[in-house]
């Protein structure tokens, strides 16, 4: 009984280590969703904190003013993704990503995003984040893509 366990379990063992291979070579292992979610909060924090802090106190009088100005909170918004899209396309990181060592790529390339890929994953992120279904996404998919990465053909990745 204990040599056929032995057999049974060494022929599991390849199956998973060859299966394992065969998706390593197919696609890219996305990085662990945590630490994209750590950046995304570091992003936030470092970049889209002083574009309101800038746009609520010097630019209007206040968070009242803030609050109730809808254009406000677009400029904002676009502002933020300006920045966050520059930082894609050159460097492939945002600040946020560079302290988690994580990394945005094109699949096809397994370089920067083009601007255009950049552009339409931002306003993916967007949409997603508003309907918010899509944020929880690559919680049950098991290659952990969200949606913008699977309409971009991007991946995000840990950098060695």
């Amino acid at each position: 009984m204990g040599r056929w366990r032995d057999i049974k379990q060494s022929s599991v063992k390849k199956e998973i280590n060859n299966s394992l291979t065969q998706k390593i070579d197919d696609s890219l292992l996305s990085a662990p969703i945590g630490l994209r979610i750590k950046a995304f909060v570091v992003d936030m924090f470092m970049i889209m904190m002083p574009i309101m802090y800038v746009t609520t106190y010097l630019i209007l009088e206040g968070k009242d003013d803030f609050q109730g100005s809808q254009e406000a909170r677009w400029i904002t918004a676009t502002v933020f993704g300006l920045i966050v899209i520059f930082f894609w396309v050159i460097k492939g990181q945002t600040p946020g990503s560079k302290a988690y060592s994580i990394k945005l790529i094109d699949n096809s390339t397994k370089k920067n995003i083009s601007i255009f890929k950049a552009i339409l994953r931002y306003f993916l992120f967007l949409f997603s984040a508003t309907t918010i279904i899509l944020s929880f996404l690559p919680f049950f998919r098991k290659d952990k893509k969200t949606i913008q990465d699977i309409l971009t053909k991007t991946t995000v990745i840990t950098e060695k």
